[in-house]
């Protein structure tokens, strides 16, 4: 046998025992079966017939329901203690996003517009009446401004506070360092391109990723986390969240929030409580966003900065964000409640 032969077949033996490793290790840390729905769960369908997990709790008798809106990759826990907080004063929803969760994956492309029609069936068929509190964390953020967008009308008669939570309303490759290329390979569709080939691939590549992985930890250390946001066991519970939706759910969405641009929509929420809470250090929708957001909603906001949080700041930062959301409820509680504050918490 020749020399560059047999260099060809123990690559390729190589390479098929590489790839039955990975297999075995994809399949030993693959996500186990969500537990059964919790207390209080609802299903709903919205009008493309997509079925949405919802849950329902807190105080049946109050006058104001808070929707609690998760962000990518997430599912209705990344809320468990917000929910925990607000459960004696408000009556409370929270629900999985489609291609999340417990509602239904189809791994097709979707839009900002797409989730605010969610959040408008949601709106609609579990708080039919009363004033609507929508609280948001990222990609929940830019569905709240999504509904102010596409849905001015219920916005505007049922939505009497907002919370926007490590969000953005657009322009987020602004001053990034990727911004050029990101633009050069947008104007060329190849992000499109890329987007699609990713779809195509994933259900291959999903029975060859590992998780809970040593270099996923560090990046989600990184990227997810700040400095002062060090508890093992949320960072833990966070890489397993963010790892636990298939790779089809990140290629039908990620492209359209880079896209976003709701900047318009933020002219929909001066005329009620606002609070827009970051995290200091968050590296995905850095503080200045936020800063920008409430200086265009103006008096009606306040702006809440964390220092040392990152992105996850309702999970590492329960206190501080529990606190601003109580606030905000304050404030909606009282009609033509006064000026906005900027506050830094220590």
């Amino acid at each position: 046998m020749s020399g560059p032969t047999r260099g060809r077949r123990t690559a390729l033996l190589l390479g098929l025992a590489w790839t039955a490793n990975q297999v075995r290790w994809a399949r030993h840390t693959r996500p186990e079966p969500l537990p059964p729905p919790p207390a209080g769960s609802h299903t709903l369908t919205t009008a493309d017939g997509t079925r949405l997990h919802a849950q329902v709790g807190g105080r049946a008798d109050a006058t104001t329901t808070v929707v609690l809106i998760h962000g990518f990759l997430a599912r209705t826990l990344e809320f468990d203690m917000q929910w925990n907080s607000l459960g004696d004063r408000a009556r409370l929803i929270r629900y999985d996003h489609r291609n999340h969760g417990r509602s239904d994956h189809t791994g097709d492309p979707i839009t900002v517009e797409t989730l605010a029609g969610d959040l408008a069936a949601v709106i609609t068929e579990l708080a039919p009446s009363g004033k609507v509190v929508l609280v948001g964390h990222s990609m929940g953020g830019m569905t709240t401004l999504g509904l102010a967008a596409f849905h001015p009308d219920l916005f505007a008669e049922r939505v009497a506070g907002v919370a926007l939570l490590a969000t953005g309303a657009g322009h987020f490759i602004e001053g990034h360092r990727w911004e050029n290329l990101f633009r050069w390979a947008s104007r060329r569709h190849l992000l499109a391109a890329h987007l699609l080939g990713i779809r195509l691939v994933a259900p291959v590549l999903e029975q060859l990723r590992p998780r809970r992985t040593h270099v996923m930890r560090r990046a989600t250390r990184k990227v997810i986390f700040g400095s002062d946001d060090v508890d093992p066991a949320t960072l833990t519970m966070t890489q397993a969240l963010l790892e636990e939706p298939p790779l089809a759910t990140l290629a039908s969405l990620h492209g359209s929030l880079l896209r976003n641009d709701a900047l318009e929509a933020l002219a929909m929420l001066r005329t009620v409580p606002v609070a827009v809470i970051t995290g200091g250090e968050d590296k995905l929708t850095r503080p200045e966003h936020s800063a920008r957001m409430a200086a265009d909603i103006g008096p009606t906001a306040e702006l809440v900065t964390i220092p040392g949080a990152g992105h996850v700041l309702n999970q590492t930062r329960p206190v501080e964000v529990n606190a601003a959301l109580h606030r905000l409820l304050d404030r909606v509680d009282v009609v033509g409640a006064g000026t906005a504050r900027t506050s830094r918490l220590a």
